[in-house]
């Protein structure tokens, strides 16, 4: 798909608060007549507005004014005939400063110096989903943080709701894993509701050694100091009838 510029909403120079987040490095590209372009604060409404229709989570109006304004966010709408309908809200951070039920997602020695990108919101408009609107939008997001400035990024992650059976093929359709079981993370309504937490691993990164891992990894080595140990014998062996070919040589035992 053909690449094209960053739209702005009012077709004038982006704000200093959207071009700061390195909007030169995201790809964007067009499916039909979708645009793509960052959140400025004047989507507050409209998103406010989409966000209370695709989501059973009530955000506060703060979350929605930092999205739209703050350079935290990578906030970024598919546009059609000058409407959104759909966006994608990410945050990069430390892995240091996930919360509690997400510090297994990366082993601890590559976790005190790595980032992860967590996804706090993906969403289509109804009667433009099924068109790959959510893909374009998530790959955009992919290739922004696997450019080489982004290398310390190791993993995007997300939550996401048990019977939520959509979302859940969509993202293990894109590389997506399972990582953990959240009871009763979501308070929806007043009820709990139980999430998932799913993960990709990008630029190197990798989840921790389970036991079994320990187990293969060991295997292997000693298998491999087996085939060498069984290779230098067998070296030595040549060496050995060698000089006592020589030997016999010298002292004419051999006609």
């Amino acid at each position: 798909m053909a690449q094209f510029t960053l739209y702005n909403k009012h077709n004038a120079p982006p704000s200093n608060d959207i071009t700061r987040v390195d909007c030169d490095h995201v790809p964007l590209c067009s499916a039909n007549d979708v645009q793509l372009r960052f959140l400025v604060p004047d989507d507050l409404t409209e998103v406010r507005q989409l966000c209370q229709e695709w989501f059973p989570i009530d955000y506060p109006l703060s979350w929605y004014e930092d999205i739209t304004s703050s350079t935290r966010f990578f906030a970024l709408a598919a546009v059609y005939n000058l409407a959104i309908i759909g966006l994608i809200v990410a945050e990069i951070k430390p892995y240091r400063n996930v919360n509690k039920e997400d510090k297994g997602i990366l082993p601890d020695s590559m976790g005190r110096t790595a980032d992860v990108g967590y996804i706090l919101s993906l969403g289509v408009h109804r009667s433009h989903r099924r068109n790959g609107i959510g893909s374009l939008l998530l790959d955009a997001l992919m290739n922004h943080l696997t450019t080489v400035e982004r290398h310390s990024v190791k993993a995007i992650f997300l939550h996401t709701l048990t019977t939520n059976q959509p979302a859940i093929f969509f993202y293990e359709k894109r590389r997506f894993t399972l990582h953990s079981f959240l009871p009763y993370y979501y308070n929806i309504r007043g009820k709990g509701k139980d999430g998932f937490t799913y993960v990709n691993y990008i630029n190197g990164g990798h989840p921790p050694w389970t036991l079994l891992d320990h187990i293969k990894h060991y295997a292997t080595k000693v298998r491999h100091t087996s085939t060498l140990c069984v290779w230098m014998a067998s070296r030595v062996q040549q060496v050995v009838r060698w000089f006592y070919h020589k030997l016999l040589m010298r002292f004419n035992f051999i006609e």
